[in-house]
């Protein structure tokens, strides 16, 4: 059987303050039509990264309002992740060289994997990025399958998705975030469900005024100086190095700035092991600049208090499927100068559309700017957490989901 990971416990009720006992109830009403069902999520990995955050958050509030739920993970070693991460970074764009090898090798382990997925009865799995997307082919189990994409998919090579396209189109619907990521010639049912935040968990969660200020003192942050941030991936789309060089020019202008990078490692990324290592070189003749990782005692306690207490975050993506490290910077009301990419221009609409950038030089500038002007960095702040509220809270994401789900298992 695939390994089930354990659920935490989660109430919806933690969200009546913020969005009203009216929409708390809407919510029950329409789940209260899916408690017969069985729903099983797939990925890749239990923590490290976007998707992990998202099903660990989603999961338990799904259970909290009675639906029957589980989530389980694919196994692969270290040669399976880096054809994955492959096929991640292919459909995002890049130009990858398939061959008959790697597509062997992957659907060896996607079979493996199927053999040991049906020993459960589901009504509706769903299936999280690349990884996994082969084993609707391989599996027994008659259930509804959804395919959820997570990355920017508009424009993939060519090899990869002539390889994927067949196994993605015997889902009955494919999830994007947004319109822009589908594939002009996929043949299958599309809806568009951005992510969201959970504002109980222990990322974004309030905590006491002292604590950001103590643990990062305890980190080795000097606080009081300026504090750039930028929680990702330690991942090419992701342009760490290209923080650093705005990191570079800002310190020309404001000497006393510090820069800190918060990388989350996950065992389906071996890539950001590599990158991980260039980046502390980079770190180790710079006394103003820390890297830290989930792997090395940075939790999600941690990067709750680095939000909270740092200046500027910045996340300079050069693809983005949506970085919800941007919505939990923005809910903390902290200003975000961020790469004009993906799901990123769907966080920041309007005002803070100013600080989206396309170049590094342009990001240092932004940044400067809102060092120079505190007012400003108050007021993209409050704006910022006014629009996560409004747009990108857990709630908003499971109305849209069990809404999908009712209609494709007609209940």
């Amino acid at each position: 059987m695939l390994q089930q990971v354990d659920l935490g416990h989660k109430s919806i009720e933690i969200y009546e303050p913020v969005i009203g006992t009216e929409k708390i109830d809407e919510l029950r009403s329409i789940a209260s039509k899916l408690k017969k069902l069985r729903l099983l999520y797939i990925n890749s990995t239990p923590f490290g990264g976007g998707v992990a955050e998202l099903l660990s958050a989603y999961l338990p509030l799904l259970r909290n309002l009675g639906i029957q739920a589980d989530w389980r993970i694919i196994y692969g070693n270290s040669h399976f992740f880096s054809i994955t991460k492959m096929f991640h970074n292919g459909l995002q764009g890049a130009k990858i060289k398939l061959t008959e090898g790697i597509k062997e090798r992957y659907l060896g382990n996607i079979m493996e994997n199927a053999k040991q997925l049906d020993l459960g009865e589901y009504d509706v799995v769903v299936i999280n990025d690349p990884q996994p997307a082969a084993l609707v082919a391989f599996s027994k189990m008659k259930a509804k399958w959804i395919w959820r994409a997570h990355i920017d998919m508009a424009s993939p090579d060519l090899q990869i998705w002539q390889f994927l396209k067949p196994f993605i189109e015997q889902y009955s619907t494919a999830i994007f975030t947004m319109k822009e990521f589908i594939p002009k010639d996929l043949a299958i049912r599309t809806a568009i469900i951005p992510p969201a935040i959970d504002i109980s968990n222990t990322k974004n969660m309030d905590l006491p005024p002292h604590l950001p200020r103590a643990i990062m003192l305890n980190s080795g942050v000097k606080v009081g100086h300026p504090v750039l941030l930028q929680v990702s991936r330690f991942d090419v789309f992701k342009d760490p190095y290209g923080v650093i060089e705005t990191y570079r020019l800002v310190k020309k202008h404001l000497p006393k700035v510090q820069l800190v990078l918060v990388g989350t490692m996950a065992h389906d990324d071996p890539e950001a092991w590599q990158m991980y290592g260039q980046i502390n070189q980079e770190a180790v003749s710079d006394p103003d600049m820390y890297v830290y990782t989930n792997q090395t005692s940075t939790g999600s306690l941690e990067v709750n208090a680095f939000q909270r207490g740092s200046d500027v975050v910045i996340h300079k993506s050069l693809k983005e499927g949506f970085g919800l490290v941007v919505s939990e910077s923005l809910w903390k009301a902290k200003p975000v100068v961020a790469g004009r990419a993906g799901g990123i221009k769907l966080q920041m609409k309007e005002k803070l559309e100013d600080l989206l950038i396309d170049s590094t030089e342009e990001a240092a500038e932004k940044v400067v700017y809102l060092l120079k002007n505190p007012q400003m960095m108050h007021e993209y702040g409050d704006l910022g957490k006014k629009r996560v509220e409004q747009y990108f809270l857990m709630p908003r994401f499971i109305k849209e989901e069990l809404q999908l789900i009712s209609e494709i298992a007609g209940v």
